[in-house]
């Protein structure tokens, strides 16, 4: 079997439990489903009312001296904050004396702590944070409606009037320290200026405008001027020399191309190179002509060309004479410009060492009056914030009086009623099925006793002579007289008694059913009622039951005497007859063991009624001498321990136990169990055509190696 198939067979199993303890599971059901009811009915009913208020960070923080706030941004735990601080009893005391709660709630009782009151309170609220936004919705449930949209809103009102006390503390308080920063500023500035002052004299500084700062870098602009034009001409000098270089390096053709790099372009020397460039060519194409070297023109051409070289050279010169000029010029530029730039940072040195000291107090005083500066414009700030009127919080929609309650959520909680009673129901009936030992499957069976099961017999089957002929009832003995009939090692091991661990499984009308169902399959049968103390055959047979087995057995009766012949042809019937007080235990008699001698001759099949096998000794007398015993258990009844002791007790006096009847099957309700009883739909008669039998109900054959002699093939 694959997973799936094993899956599928649990999932089925369980099915199975659940229909089977519908009941139980049912009874969960409903019970818990009374108990929400009647909690929800008795449980008070509260309304709910709401009022939604929007927080807001304080706009005034406490600055430094700088003037900058001890904080910017939005405080990301600010809402977070303001929701915890709403449910303390800073808030909340208020509001309890505001609206009298202490004297309310005690409703003429003794005094409630307001403590108490307090808790009570709490627990009444329900406070939500709205994701994203800094709005909170402050809720309260009451008994009473007016009473709810009272507490939400009074919450709301005590919240923003703490709010707006705060935040006017605060702003005193930053006042207070915003002026004494102020005030200490000033005394710092006025003791800048004194030491600035005092070394202007010392030194004799002259300092035109001792309150700008410009003054003492005017000598340091002057030294950076006279340090960059320094810089400008010794670069210059060292783009002259390598010109120079490159042109005392070229020659004379290379002329116009340098003449570019060095941007003194010359419109003269390209023409001559020019020239020269057509009259190497024409001399070039002469020669190729078959001109001589000798030739007039090639001659003409040669002198031509020696002008222009000398053109070029003189060219070449000139531009070199002009460069050295140039450097010249430049290099003494350079040196006079270095003497001045020297002398100025030399007169730049000593004027800052004298007067160092004094420009460090200047700028000193300068700083810090700028920051009095910068304080006092804050300070005026902050006292005109004080006029304006702030709004730490503002209520966007009031708590009105609910138009209906809102706890308890009746359909909530009985819907989570009926799915807790649902899993209450199901896991106390898996619960049960698990405490229930009692034989449930085949498998129980052949795993416990190691023998097999002979047959499964149906719930409410009824005696099978009172019921029509073609009975689909029928068709569970027919398999349990195949299975007997199979399973019997010998021919000759033809009396078989029926057991059982308890009163009530059906062994009794099991025998009669598969004695009728052996008899219709033409084997000569005879029932004994061996059950002396509570016997029931003759009650099926509808047969009187004065004289039977015990006056056969305690007197000289002969065997003639006590059989009886039934309304059903080859079956025949010894009732148990009325037993004596004083003859317990005359099963275990040798003319006990006589008569089954005698009926095991007579008869092809001989089936003993027996009483419960744990019950009283009678039965295991009749196992040990009867050939076969087969063993009824009544479905989900016993426990599985008893089939043990059933068997046990067959087999400690020797008795011969075939195998297992399973009665009273609820195959509606046990899915694995359908498969037995398939022939009820099989055999159910069908429409015949004129004329042709049908052939389901045609008799099945016993093989020829099972007849016993007299015997009909007939099933």
């Amino acid at each position: 079997m694959n997973d799936s198939s094993e899956v599928k067979l649990h999932f089925l199993d369980y099915w199975r439990v659940i229909r089977l303890r519908w009941g139980i599971v049912l009874l969960a059901f409903l019970l818990v489903m009374v108990t929400a009811g009647v909690t929800c009915y008795f449980l008070p009913r509260e309304y709910f009312s709401k009022v939604t208020l929007e927080v807001k960070p304080e706009n005034y923080r406490p600055v430094d001296t700088f003037g900058t706030s001890g904080g910017s941004g939005r405080d990301p735990g600010f809402v977070a904050t303001q929701f915890q601080i709403i449910q303390k009893t800073e808030i909340l005391y208020p509001v309890i004396e505001r609206l009298r709660l202490t004297e309310k709630w005690a409703s003429g009782g003794p005094a409630i702590p307001r403590q108490a009151i307090y808790i009570r309170l709490l627990k009444k609220m329900e406070l939500r944070e709205v994701r994203s936004t800094e709005l909170i919705d402050i809720g309260v449930y009451d008994t009473d409606a007016q009473e709810a949209a009272d507490i939400a809103n009074t919450v709301a009102s005590v919240y923003i009037e703490k709010r707006k006390e705060l935040m006017a503390e605060l702003i005193k308080q930053g006042l207070g320290q915003l002026d004494e920063s102020v005030t200490q500023q000033r005394k710092a500035v006025q003791e800048a200026y004194a030491k600035a002052a005092k070394l202007r004299t010392e030194h004799d500084i002259i300092d035109p405008d001792p309150e700008n700062p410009t003054s003492q870098e005017i000598t340091l602009a002057n030294v950076t001027r006279e340090q960059q034009a320094a810089g400008d001409i010794k670069l210059k000098v060292g783009e002259l020399t390598t010109q120079l270089q490159q042109i005392d390096a070229a020659k004379p053709e290379e002329l116009p191309v340098l003449l570019d790099t060095i941007q003194m372009p010359n419109p003269t020397v390209s023409k001559v190179v020019a020239q020269t460039q057509e009259a190497t060519v024409e001399r070039a194409r002469l020669l190729n002509s078959g001109l001589g070297e000798n030739h007039p023109k090639v001659k003409a051409l040669q002198a031509q060309m020696d002008v222009y070289q000398r053109q070029l050279k003189d060219q070449l010169e000139a531009v070199r004479n002009a460069l050295r000029t140039k450097l010249t010029i430049a290099q003494n530029s350079k040196q006079d410009i270095e003497t001045k730039f020297v002398a100025s940072q030399k007169e730049f040195t000593d004027k800052k060492n004298l007067s160092a000291n004094y420009y460090e107090a200047k700028n000193n005083y300068l700083a810090q009056k700028k920051l009095l500066e910068s304080a006092q414009q804050q300070f005026n700030v902050e006292s005109m914030k004080i006029r304006v009127s702030t709004v730490p919080a503002q209520i966007h929609e009031r708590a009105e009086r609910a138009l209906g309650w809102s706890r308890p959520n009746i359909a909530g909680y009985m819907s989570l009623a009926s799915v807790i009673g649902i899993i209450i129901g199901t896991s106390l009936a898996f619960f049960i099925e698990y405490l229930d030992t009692s034989v449930k499957t085949l498998d129980d069976v052949e795993r416990y006793l190691k023998i097999p099961v002979l047959a499964v017999i149906p719930k409410n089957v009824g005696v099978l002579h009172r019921q029509p002929v073609d009975s689909p009832d029928a068709e569970a003995y027919r398999i349990l007289r195949t299975n007997i009939e199979f399973n019997r090692k010998n021919p000759d091991s033809n009396t078989i008694t029926i057991v059982s661990g308890g009163a009530g499984e059906g062994k009794s009308t099991t025998l009669c059913n598969l004695a009728y169902t052996c008899a219709k399959g033409g084997y000569n049968v005879l029932i004994i009622d061996a059950d002396l103390r509570r016997p029931s055959l003759h009650k099926l047979f509808d047969m009187d039951n004065s004289v039977g087995l015990t006056n056969y057995l305690t007197s000289k009766m002969d065997f003639s005497e006590v059989v009886r012949p039934t309304k059903i042809e080859n079956l025949s019937f010894i009732p148990s007859g009325i037993l004596p007080s004083d003859a317990v235990g005359i099963l275990n008699s040798q003319r006990m063991v006589d008569l089954i001698a005698t009926v095991k001759r007579k008869y092809d099949l001989v089936f003993l009624d027996s009483p419960p096998i744990l019950g009283v000794s009678d039965a295991s007398i009749l196992a040990s001498e009867v050939d076969i015993t087969v063993m009824v258990v009544q479905h989900r009844r016993f426990p599985r321990s008893m089939l043990q002791r059933v068997k046990q007790a067959v087999i400690s006096v020797g008795g011969n136990l075939l195998g297992v009847v399973l009665n009273n099957v609820d195959t509606k309700q046990d899915s694995s169990y359908q498969y037995y009883t398939s022939y009820y739909d099989y055999y159910t008669p069908q429409k015949e055509e004129k004329g042709k039998p049908n052939p389901r109900l045609e008799p099945v054959k016993i093989p020829a190696a099972r007849t016993r002699p007299g015997q009909s093939a007939d099933y």
